[in-house]
Order: structure tokens, then sequence, then C-alpha cells
């Protein structure tokens, strides 16, 4: 479970509770947008939006929390071939690749489907890095992407 906070410091008692919940349930917790929030020990760990990627301090970004935290699990989001090289170099874990089906969060947004994300997911995959599918997500349309390495699939409105 992400818990998106890019525009505000998360509240600390709120990831505490959510935290519990995730763990109770045997989800990890990330947070994405707070870096000190990610070594908070209620938190499994944190995601990175695209564009922090794209920074020139990219590589080893995270180390000081990966310090504090060695069990830290970081994602990244990735649209593209170029970020997830980006995310690799990073050192991340695994990278969510989207939007592969059309979806209600970003409505008439291009979508790469599933040739294009299996084709994505191949490059990950080389790369050392775990694969999530990302965008339009449905039981059925993910029973579709079968054979196309994903580690496992992430949705908004899925939940």
């Amino acid at each position: 479970m992400i818990y998106r906070a890019y525009d505000r410091k998360p509240d600390p008692i709120l990831l505490r509770t959510l935290g519990r919940q995730a763990r109770r349930r045997g989800i990890f917790l990330l947070v994405a947008g707070d870096d000190s929030a990610a070594r908070c020990l209620c938190v499994g760990g944190m995601h990175l939006p695209e564009y922090r990627l794209k920074t020139p301090s990219t590589e080893h970004m995270f180390d000081r929390s990966r310090r504090a935290r060695p069990d830290l699990i970081v994602t990244a989001a990735a649209h593209s071939e170029h970020a997830i090289i980006a995310a690799a170099r990073a050192g991340v874990d695994a990278v969510l690749i989207s939007p592969v089906f059309p979806t209600e969060s970003h409505p008439g947004a291009p979508v790469l489907g599933i040739v294009r994300f299996a084709r994505l997911a191949t490059v990950a995959r080389r790369t050392g890095l775990d694969v999530y599918a990302l965008g339009g997500m449905t039981s059925e349309l993910a029973r579709r992407l079968r054979g196309t390495g994903t580690t496992g699939i992430a949705g908004i409105s899925l939940w």
C-alpha cells in the first residue's frame, strides 16, 4: 500500500495507524513523497515518483534511509524504458509500470497495453527489478498479464 504525500508532510499518527493495520494484513506500507517518513519503523518503505529518478542525485538518493533501515523497500513509478533504467541505477527494489490499461484516475491518458507493458517488464527484470502493473486493473485484466513477467498488480480504484 502506498501512502501518497507529495504535497504535505504525512501525519505521524496516521502513519502509525496505517502501518499497524497494514502489518496485521501482511501488507507493506510505503510512503511516497517524504523520505524522512520512510525511516519510521511503522513504514515498510518508500515510493519514488518518476520525476525523482530524473534528478542528478538519483543514484544513492535514499542511502541515508537505507542506512537507518536496511529492511527498507524502495519502489519507483516508471512509464518508459529510460525511467526503468534510471530506477535500476538508483538501486530501487521494484517498479510500478503504468498505465497498462485505461484508468479512471487518469481519464484519456495514453496507455501501454499488454505488449508494450511486457516489453518494459522484460527490461525491468533484466536489470534485476521486480515489476508491478498499474493502471485500469481488474481481476479479469490482471489475468491477461500472465506470462508478461509481472510480479504483481497495483491499483487505486481496484481496492
